[in-house]
């Protein structure tokens, strides 16, 4: 699952002694620069100050983001979510396609509001077409994107995510058809956040700072998620530095550049290891462009990366059973194979 920001959002109920967890990326950034330090002084400035420029120079959507993630959850919002897998399937797989992709929806509560969603009956078809679109896009993924790299490329991603939603939950519904993909949950009991409030949903107050405890959830949510965003952001800017000055541009163009098909498969398969996060991943694959690489690998890297990633498939393998896990990943791949593809043919035309 891509590390959305939400993961952090929700205060941790982890014990205090494996908190450091959620502060990884400032441990690694950390030690990037003490590494640097020690044994290439002038890169570790040089990479300090490139990402303290790029920080500033993102501020602005940074800034935006964080606004639309604390309204959503101090508002409540994401309970509508819930209403709308009701209906004939191909409604619900295009609601769910929409819901994953286009909503501030809660990282935390994804696999368990999956199964939550199962064990309630919703069928597969809208559900994994949820699932596929989720981790791809949402509001504040979309404005990020649009900093770094631009609104184009932006409205692509998130085209690629609701397709790849409607592409997956079609499919499902077609093998379902034959009998297949039958009793695709394990035995998950209960459904974490996310069935908490899919069974007892509060409702919505857009007016949400005239009660005290929104207001606090509001700020709360605010401060977490600007923690969280700068982070991820400052460990990505510090390796787009190092990528800048460390991988000829030669190099990359070789591997990931070029026209034809090869580097957008490459980039697809390349992604699922090579992903951190998909805040994190934003500022890389723009310095991979700057630096020679096709749009539609790009493309195909962070959408094969934000739904296949590890921690994502991990996560995936130990909800749902075998047979679904393969379609998952098989739709995944296929499905940013396809996106980067036509990102790369709508680049050539424009």
């Amino acid at each position: 699952m891509d590390m959305n920001l939400r993961t952090v959002v929700a205060p941790s109920r982890l014990p205090s002694r494996i908190s450091w967890r959620k502060h990884r990326a400032w441990l690694v950034s950390a030690a990037i620069l003490v590494a640097l330090a020690l044994f290439d002084t002038p890169q570790a400035a040089e990479s300090a100050i490139f990402a303290g420029r790029s920080l500033l120079a993102t501020a602005p959507f940074l800034v935006l983001s964080v606004t639309i993630v604390a309204w959503a959850a101090a508002t409540g919002a994401e309970n509508l979510i819930a209403r709308m897998f009701n209906g004939a399937p191909a409604i619900m797989i295009g609601l769910g396609a929409l819901a994953g992709g286009l909503s501030p929806f809660c990282s935390c509560g994804v696999i368990p509001l999956i199964a939550a969603l199962l064990t309630m009956g919703v069928p597969l078809p809208a559900v994994m077409a949820f699932w596929l679109s989720s981790p791809i896009m949402d509001p504040s993924m979309f404005v990020l994107t649009a900093g770094v790299l631009g609104l184009e490329f932006a409205v692509a991603k998130t085209l690629a995510a609701v397709g790849l939603g409607v592409f997956g939950g079609t499919v499902v519904h077609v093998l379902m058809k034959g009998g297949a993909l039958v009793d695709p949950l394990r035995d998950v009991r209960g459904g974490g956040c996310g069935g908490a409030w899919i069974r007892a949903p509060k409702p919505v107050v857009w007016r949400f700072w005239a009660e005290p405890d929104r207001r606090t959830t509001f700020g709360r949510t605010a401060l977490s998620t600007t923690l969280f965003l700068a982070m991820w952001l400052t460990l990505a800017f510090l390796l787009e530095s190092l990528m800048l000055a460390w991988i000829p541009a030669e190099t990359v163009t070789a591997t990931l550049g070029g026209e034809g098909l090869l580097p957008i498969a490459t980039a697809t398969l390349v992604g699922v290891p090579a992903y951190l996060n998909g805040y994190a991943a934003l500022p890389l694959v723009g310095g991979l462009v700057d630096q020679g690489m096709a749009p539609g690998a790009g493309m195909a890297f962070l959408v094969a990366g934000g739904v296949t990633s590890i921690p994502a498939a991990m996560a995936v393998w130990a909800l749902v059973r075998p047979k679904v896990f393969t379609a998952y990943i098989s739709l995944s791949l296929v499905g940013a194979l396809a996106s980067g593809v036509l990102f790369q043919l709508w680049s050539a035309l424009t």
